[in-house]
């Protein structure tokens, strides 16, 4: 089940059925399943929050991801999305039309086990993330 959620902003999401079999194809791709699965979006204060009370990161971000799975094969999580950081870098980026479908795909390959800590780890996690962007 993937949940579309707001906390402290009002955004809705367009094409959630599409959105839903996306993120279900790319999980498969893996080699995933999704269990529980919601995707919050918010406010940077809100994340920012989050990120201090939780992971003791004192900045701004687009994405904060939590990992409730017990299952190995199975994802299942919490993935915060702030909007304004969104807009934000799609506008930096010139990705308008892509850029929330970059951060979601994003925390779902978190949640496949991809880090993006180091250049050659951000590499690979550019690569995947572009590789499901081609099949919305």
């Amino acid at each position: 089940m993937i949940a579309f959620l707001s906390e402290d902003i009002t955004f809705e999401l367009k094409e959630k059925l599409k959105h839903k079999a996306w993120l279900k194809d790319a999980a498969k791709a893996e080699g995933f399943k999704i269990g529980e699965l919601n995707y919050i979006f918010c406010s940077d204060a809100y994340l920012l929050d989050i990120n201090q009370k939780y992971l003791g990161h004192d900045t701004l971000t687009d994405i904060v991801t939590f990992d409730n799975s017990e299952d190995p094969k199975m994802i299942e999580g919490d993935i915060f999305i702030s909007i304004e950081r969104v807009r934000e870098n799609a506008l930096k980026f010139d990705t308008a039309e892509s850029e929330l479908k970059r951060v979601m795909v994003h925390g779902l390959l978190h949640l496949a086990g991809y880090k993006d800590k180091d250049k050659a780890q951000k590499e690979l996690m550019t690569i995947k993330e572009n590789e499901h962007l081609k099949t919305y």
